[in-house]
């Protein structure tokens, strides 16, 4: 049958007793199943992360600036990664970096929620602040 139509018999359900098929023309069922593939691709959502730099003594005017940058990159649906920078012998200010992150995610809590925790790796203390939905 499927030979007279000009289409393929294309085995559905081996397992089955009796075995399923149907006749189908398979390049077009291949290329429209590509199709839905790249279509579902297209629409799931991209994660972006911005990321905002401090030290262990930013002033108040400039630790205010970023933390306005901040809200608006969770307002924007970004998430935003804060890290304390110490450089040279700062790394003795460890508990005053960690307290500016603290201070941080007080500052976007009406707009975001803290996946990760401040944590040291090597000479950065970092955060990640997720934006809220």
């Amino acid at each position: 049958m499927a030979e007279n139509q000009g289409l393929d018999l294309v085995e559905i359900s081996p397992t089955a007793n009796p075995p399923v098929c149907k006749i189908i023309d398979y390049k077009k069922f291949l290329y429209e199943l590509k199709k839905k593939q790249k279509e579902m691709k297209a629409k799931t959502a991209k994660v972006i992360v911005k990321e905002i730099r401090l030290g262990p003594n930013t002033d108040d005017h400039d630790f205010n600036f970023k933390l306005n940058h901040a809200i608006k990159f969770l307002k924007d649906g970004a998430k935003v990664k804060v890290d304390v920078f110490f450089k040279g012998r700062s790394i003795i200010y460890k508990d005053q970096g960690e307290l500016m992150l603290l201070k941080f995610a007080q500052g976007v809590v009406d707009f975001g929620k803290i996946e990760q925790m401040p944590r040291l790796e090597g000479k950065r203390m970092i955060m990640i602040i997720a934006p809220k939905k």
